[in-house]
């Protein structure tokens, strides 16, 4: 599983090199910011939705590589998702990355986010993660408040 597990880490550092959708959106339909003390990652969601679905979304920021890689790796995953199935999956990914998962069955669940499930072991880490995935929900619910993971 070791080189299957490398295999998956190395999509965290291509995803925080050259993270996809680092942009903002110009006349977003909904935009939220989100704020990490612990490590300082600062983040900014942009949406536009065709109805109930995620047409475009870009993010903005600085931060550690475990933000910056979750929050690339989100914006492709729910591109094309309605709201409910963006709110699922950050349950699912919630969930395999504050309680664990075995690496398998989180490569079946969340694909390439099957990366940051080691964050784990390391609590400080886990809100890292989770960090782009609260700011989005902020901005699909038109949170206007900063969202923080304390």
């Amino acid at each position: 599983m070791s080189d299957l597990s490398d295999l998956y880490q190395q999509a965290v550092l291509d995803h925080n090199r050259t993270p996809r959708n680092f942009r903002r959106l110009p006349d977003p339909d909904g935009t939220a910011e989100g704020y990490n003390p612990l490590c300082g990652d600062l983040i900014n969601v942009d949406v536009k939705m065709d109805g109930d679905v995620i047409r475009e979304i870009g993010f903005e920021g600085g931060g550690c590589a475990i933000s910056k890689a979750s929050a690339s790796m989100m914006t492709e995953v729910v591109k094309g998702m309605t709201r409910d199935e963006a709110r699922e999956f950050f349950d699912s990914f919630r969930t395999a990355v504050t309680e664990g998962i075995d690496f398998f069955e989180a490569i079946d669940k969340l694909g390439k986010l099957a990366a940051l499930t080691g964050v784990s072991e390391f609590p400080a880490r886990v809100k890292c993660a989770v960090l782009a995935w609260h700011t989005l929900r902020a901005a699909l619910d038109g949170n206007k408040a900063t969202v923080t993971t304390e």
